[in-house]
């Protein structure tokens, strides 16, 4: 793992320069054991253009403008990045399925299925009593529980697995099937301009964090966007989502604290149009779904963007905090009553033993999940892959 850190700007050199980026020259030079851009690189790891200025970090750190120490931390990234002369820092290699199992199986829920699999445990309903209280202690619900070890016992004892590793194979088919319907990315209508993204969800679930990741991977996508501090509420809110806007060059539309939330969404949906924004993501206040109040103030905030935008909100998107278990589901009842929820983001799924609650919310409601959060840094809001997911909770094959 790599840490980049910041630094007092110097008044010339390299780091004066905006962002503080060294070119891939002084990286090459402040880091002899990288290669150097001028020769490039070739062979079976592969090549690096030359002439695209990009050059391979290998474990070092890199010091940058804006941190007193080294202990201030900014930034965390893999070895192997490319950083490119004036370009930001991105992953070298794409998300996919290795990024998953990285993010997951360190999870309690993927440890006790692990657990459960490991080794050549014998075929038989000891097994599945033990499957079936791993999906239960998971979350995954008593109604979805019941129906999935019902229809692998009678698989079972009409002689279908020839041992306990078909079980696991049959096991991970369906629990993929289950979410395969839910897998529905978000699907951002270029013809609608703005596409207004209203956020939602109780206190503390990562909404706030969630939006700036969203900028982050729309602003990535080339979209010109605005954010809307519609969190009055809490305090030092605005100044949060006002700082994600900055790091990712997005404007944000805010007033002060304690502010009408409606008033904030329908000004910054105003500016949008006038400024001709791609997607508008409007932020609102965690609440708790048994606070008939603050529910209500949610469709308010829904009639007055509609009063601008018939349409709008185009997708009423719900943050939902994986580790409280079954109680999302009550959560998200309410919502979906009081605003009428069109995508899920699932997040905090890297370290919890709840995770099977995702299961539940798709057996249930049947709502998409467009992404799901699998670790702190931006690229870790994943768009949501039932295959990858499965995949990183349960071995593939016995003792894996």
């Amino acid at each position: 793992m790599v840490s980049f850190f910041r630094r007092k700007k110097p008044e010339s050199g390299p780091a004066a320069r905006p962002g503080g980026r060294l070119s891939a020259e002084e990286l090459a030079a402040a880091f002899p054991q990288a290669p150097n851009p001028a020769e490039g690189a070739s062979g079976e790891d592969g090549a690096i253009d030359p002439a695209a200025g990009a050059v391979r970090v290998e474990p070092a750190v890199i010091v940058q403008e804006g941190v007193e120490s080294a202990t201030e931390a900014v930034i965390d990234i893999d070895p192997g990045t490319v950083v490119g002369p004036g370009q930001p820092i991105q992953p070298a290699a794409a998300p996919g399925k290795s990024g998953w199992r990285e993010r997951l199986r360190n999870s309690a829920f993927a440890r006790s299925f692990g657990g459960l699999f490991s080794g050549n445990p014998r075929l038989d309903d000891d097994l599945l009593d033990e499957v079936e209280t791993a999906l239960l202690t998971a979350d995954v619900g008593v109604a979805a529980t019941t129906a999935l070890v019902e229809g692998l016992r009678k698989r079972m004892n009409a002689r279908e697995f020839a041992d306990a590793g078909a079980l696991l194979a049959a096991l991970r088919a369906d629990l993929v099937a289950m979410l395969q319907p839910v897998a529905q990315p978000l699907a951002i209508d270029r013809g609608i301009k703005p596409f207004v993204l209203l956020t939602v969800g109780v206190n503390g679930v990562g909404k706030t964090t969630t939006i700036g990741k969203l900028a982050r991977r729309y602003k990535d996508e080339g979209r010109n966007l605005m954010l809307a501090a519609g969190d009055t509420f809490r305090a030092a809110a605005v100044a949060q989502l006002q700082a994600w806007g900055e790091r990712n060059g997005v404007a944000v539309i805010a007033q002060g604290q304690d502010a009408d939330a409606a008033s904030v969404a329908y000004d910054a949906l105003q500016a949008a149009k006038a400024r001709g924004a791609d997607v508008l993501i409007a932020d609102t206040a965690g609440r708790l779904h048994t606070q008939v109040g603050l529910m209500n103030e949610l469709g308010k905030i829904k009639r007055v963007l509609q009063k601008l935008d018939p349409a709008a909100p185009h997708e009423v998107l719900m943050v939902i905090d994986g580790t409280t278990g079954q109680n999302a589901l009550s959560q998200l009842r309410q919502f979906h009553a009081a605003v009428g929820i069109t995508g899920l983001v699932v997040t905090k799924l890297d370290g919890t033993a709840k995770g099977g609650v995702v299961f539940a919310l798709a057996r249930e409601f049947g709502i998409p999940i467009r992404y799901a959060g699998i670790g702190e840094r931006p690229e870790d809001l994943r768009v949501f892959d039932p295959r990858a997911f499965v995949d990183a909770l349960l071995p593939e094959a016995l003792g894996a």
